[in-house]
């Protein structure tokens, strides 16, 4: 599947929140530079970390209630 496919399947899991997407990549990504494991099969020496997360966030694969702080 396209990166573009991925992206889109990923920002519907947040309810199209562009914002939130961003935020919650960025903090997996960076998770995933400072050595964290990905939970997809996917070859962290072959794709980006961002690519990555957005897989993960596409599949369901971490949880994101919590992940990212919300103002109310």
């Amino acid at each position: 599947m396209r990166v573009e496919q991925i992206a889109a399947k990923a920002l519907k899991k947040l309810k199209d929140d562009r914002y939130k997407l961003a935020l919650v990549v960025a903090k997996r990504a960076e998770e995933l530079a400072n050595g964290a494991e990905p939970l997809v099969n996917l070859d962290k020496n072959k794709y980006k970390y961002t690519d990555i997360a957005l897989h993960e966030i596409a599949e369901d694969k971490i949880v994101l209630e919590g992940f990212v702080e919300t103002s109310k």
